[in-house]
Parts: structure tokens; sequence; C-alpha cells
């Protein structure tokens, strides 16, 4: 079982071993491009996408389609746990003590 938006009970069923992954989509990027282009409207500029997406309805979407990663065991210290994703108390969120000795296991600290 997956799942997306990093969501904090999804965090704690991989910690559990209830769910295998979620999708991160990192809130910094997102909101450095949607900055960027609130900016240049603005300003009037046109910004363009960096590619195009056509919708189901045939319309081509200017878009800037920013990576996801996958967060697994291997690495919820390394991406919601280090960009703060739940506050700067993730830890002890996510940590809590049901999922306290996955916590352990996993080093996420």
């Amino acid at each position: 079982m997956t799942g997306q938006d990093a969501e904090l009970a999804g965090i704690q069923r991989i910690l559990a071993g209830d769910q295998y992954m979620t999708v991160y989509k990192a809130l910094q990027p997102e909101a450095e491009k949607a900055a960027e282009l609130a900016v240049s409207l603005t300003k009037g500029d046109k910004p363009k996408g960096d590619t195009t997406v056509n919708t189901a309805g045939g319309a081509a979407i200017q878009s800037f389609l920013l990576t996801p990663v996958a967060v697994t065991v291997d690495n919820i210290e390394s991406t919601v746990v280090k960009d703060n994703f739940y506050g700067s108390d993730s830890v002890s969120k996510i940590c809590t003590p049901d999922y306290k000795a996955a916590c352990d296991k996993y080093g996420i600290k």
C-alpha cells in the first residue's frame, strides 16, 4: 500500500510496516515557485512553464512540474523530518508512544 502527500498518519503507518511509502512534495520548492510566478504576474509578465501539460479536454497548460520523492522508512529522517514538514516538532508528532520503538529502530530523532 502507498499513499500521497506524506500525511502524518501515513508516515506512522510506514514506520509500523502497514504502508510501504508515501509521495512527498516538499513545501519550500512549491512555495518558492508560486511566489516567483506571483511576482511575475503582478509585474504584468506572462510567464511560461518548463513544460506543457495537455488536459483531458484538450487544453495545453503551461506548467512547472516539481519532482516528488517517495518516502519510505529509509528516508523519513532526511525528508519530512529534515524539512520540518509537521513543524519544528516533527519528530515528536511522528514518534508518539505507539511509534517510539519504530522511530528508534529507524534512527528517527
